[in-house]
């Protein structure tokens, strides 16, 4: 038993970096190896306590531990968490209880709210869930809960595939500066990327997507609060996260969706307006924010239609007066993509947009301008589209065509766009040496313009 355990705890084994466990046991196993894991590799625990409020510094000390029995509360609940985590910082200690589903198991919402209770009497800061299931941060919780419970005790998730994306993205960019440490977590992205422990990404729609899909089809409007609807926006979000991790393992850079304040605070928001937007628009929409890249990746699936688009918007050069010179700019960025899904769409002020394939801009690029003589183009869209047919309105095969498609996307447009910038300014003709610009210098030339005729009498500035 381990000694250093919190009052609270009436028992509690160390988290074991090799638990001896039955072998049916997965669950078990992989939440030990884990919170081992988040002992012993310091980048690893501070990079997810951050995710939930608790940075780890040079004085903290994370403890983890498993077969966990409190010494107040028992009563409350049924079944047995499947651990703790403790931070240590001077006098002060926070904690977070775990609890952990693996393979197809999903989180209960009775069992949560049981856990908040037990955390509850117990004074623990926080109750932590790990699942296949996703949530955009760690506070937008997958699972719908009756009763919160207290306020005093925060809720938060972690996915599997999170909990390995960070230990890749650590790897992959050398961050881990022991090499002890670098050895036990690079084993620890090995059993979570290996099949048989039960790690898995977002796979399916859920089973309302394929009426809803027909409905739309046939022209039925869906209501906002509908439980399809929300259904179907609940799994949106989790597909749009998991996204997010799987384009972060390829750029080995944190990729994120983007949200606004409101809907980063108030997950029941993100779903109620996701949901209105999608009643009336019929459309799935999210933004991907990739570091480094010159705008969003944002996708649309227009379900009426059964298509889905990943696309990328960026501001016209200025410098170019004419609209082929505008399109040409853009078009040298892509001069090696060869692909008969991508479009340009010239977006006119006040105008709307254009669109052309890219290989009819490239054999005629002035067909873009006869839509608009007078005009030059404002910002210019970049898209892929993909149309799946049939498989649209299947529930694995919809999710597997996305997830095709936006690294398809970012490898052979994503990463090589650049965003335009104004050129930078020249010196003037009469200011190009050290001199031009003293204060002498600026002196006389303020005298100068003072005393121009037209400055000093301008009624002789002649008629008009």
């Amino acid at each position: 038993m381990y000694t250093n355990k919190p009052d609270f705890l009436r028992s509690g084994e160390r988290a074991r970096l090799f638990p001896v466990l039955a072998e049916t046991s997965k669950e078990g196993r992989a939440t030990s190896i884990f919170l081992a894991c988040l002992t012993n590799v310091d980048e690893y625990a501070n990079s997810l306590l951050s995710s939930v409020g608790r940075p780890v510094g040079p004085n903290s000390r994370v403890e983890t531990f498993t077969e966990v029995v409190f010494q107040k509360g028992e009563d409350q609940i049924t079944g047995r968490p499947d651990g703790l985590i403790s931070v240590r910082t001077g006098s002060s200690r926070w904690t977070a209880l775990i609890e952990a589903k693996i393979g197809n198991t999903d989180l209960r919402s009775d069992q949560i709210s049981s856990y908040l209770r037990l955390a509850k009497t117990n004074d623990i800061d926080a109750v932590i869930t790990i699942s296949n299931e996703y949530a955009a941060t760690p506070s937008h919780h997958p699972v719908e809960l009756s009763t919160r419970g207290s306020p005093k005790v925060s809720l938060y998730h972690w996915s599997w595939m999170r909990l390995l994306t960070e230990a890749d993205l650590l790897i992959t960019n050398d961050d881990v500066q022991d090499t002890d440490q670098r050895f036990i977590l690079n084993e620890l992205r090995r059993f979570l990327a290996h099949e048989s422990t039960g790690v898995r990404g977002f796979s399916r729609m859920p089973p309302e997507w394929p009426d809803l899909v027909r409905d739309i089809s046939a022209g039925r409007q869906p209501g906002a609060m509908s439980a399809d609807v929300r259904a179907v926006i609940s799994a949106w979000h989790q597909e749009t996260h998991d996204l997010c991790l799987s384009l972060s393992r390829q750029t080995g850079a944190t990729v994120r969706a983007r949200l606004t304040r409101a809907q980063a605070s108030d997950h029941q928001r993100r779903i109620r307006e996701d949901s209105e937007r999608f009643a009336s628009s019929q459309h799935l929409v999210s933004s991907l924010i990739v570091p480094g890249a010159a705008a969003d990746i944002d996708i649309c699936v227009d379900v009426r239609a059964r298509s889905m688009m990943a696309s990328m918007t960026l501001d016209a050069p200025t410098d170019r007066q004419s609209t082929a010179a505008r399109i040409n700019w853009q078009l040298r960025q892509l001069k090696d993509v060869d692909a008969d899904d991508i479009y340009v769409r010239v977006h006119w002020p006040r105008r709307g947009f254009s669109q052309h394939t890219l290989k009819e801009l490239r054999e005629d690029v002035n067909i873009a301008a006869s839509r608009h003589p007078d005009l030059a183009p404002k910002t210019l869209e970049i898209c892929m589209v993909r149309m799946p047919q049939g498989r649209f309105i299947q529930v694995r095969n919809f999710v597997d065509d996305l997830e095709q498609l936006i690294p398809d996307f970012y490898v052979a447009i994503g990463q090589r766009l650049r965003a335009w910038q104004p050129p930078a300014p020249k010196a003037r003709l009469d200011r190009t040496a050290p001199e031009d610009v003293t204060p002498a210098a600026i002196e006389e030339e303020a005298e100068k313009e003072t005393n121009r005729p037209e400055r000093r009498f301008p009624w002789r500035r002649g008629p008009g």
